[in-house]
């Protein structure tokens, strides 16, 4: 499987260890990692700690990335993928529902309606099961190309393609009923 000219060479550049490749690769995936860990764990310092334990665990393993013909970002996506399972049961006793970011809105009434929107959403996405969300996550949360996700989760891209199809239908079910019985 071949990703073009520019994704193999820098991905020859992460293997070969040059500090400018992996800086502009952090700069590109560090928000969308940090995105995805939020939405498995939620914000703050445990989001922050996943995605650098994966991080960690990426330059490590990076040699290994050539060997599953994986691209550099679903190699690290998996790696986060395993990193939150590994402590997905304590986590979820300490888990609490992060606040959405309301960016200053003047009006208390756009604040609250876009609070309650997202509290409709977050009831009907926790609805799907877990491999629903976790293919929604990637592709949309963090935006990874089906051949990525298919990457990080051991699947086929038409298989991951599949999935999200499935998976929007039946959020956007769930969501006329969250919206119907409030």
């Amino acid at each position: 499987m071949s990703y073009g000219f520019i994704e193999e060479s820098e991905s020859l550049r992460l293997r070969n260890r040059d500090p400018a490749a992996w800086e502009s690769f952090y700069e590109r995936v560090y928000p969308m990692m940090l995105a995805y860990a939020q939405r498995r764990v939620g914000r703050g310092e445990t989001a922050r700690d996943a995605v650098s334990e994966a991080l960690a665990r990426t330059v490590k393993t990076v040699v290994r990335m050539q060997e599953l013909d994986a691209t550099p970002e679903a190699w690290c996506f998996g790696i986060l993928r395993h990193v939150i399972a590994d402590s997905q049961r304590q986590i979820y006793r300490d888990r609490r529902v992060a606040e959405p970011y309301l960016d200053n809105s003047p009006d208390p009434s756009t604040a609250v309606e876009i609070i309650m929107e997202h509290e409709s959403v977050r009831r009907a996405f926790s609805q799907l099961n877990e491999s629903e969300r976790e293919v929604l996550e990637l592709r949309v949360v963090a935006g990874l190309s089906s051949d990525e996700v298919a990457t990080a989760l051991s699947m086929r891209p038409s298989a991951v393609r599949m999935a999200q199809m499935r998976a929007l239908e039946k959020l956007r079910s769930l969501m006329a009923e969250v919206s119907v019985h409030g």
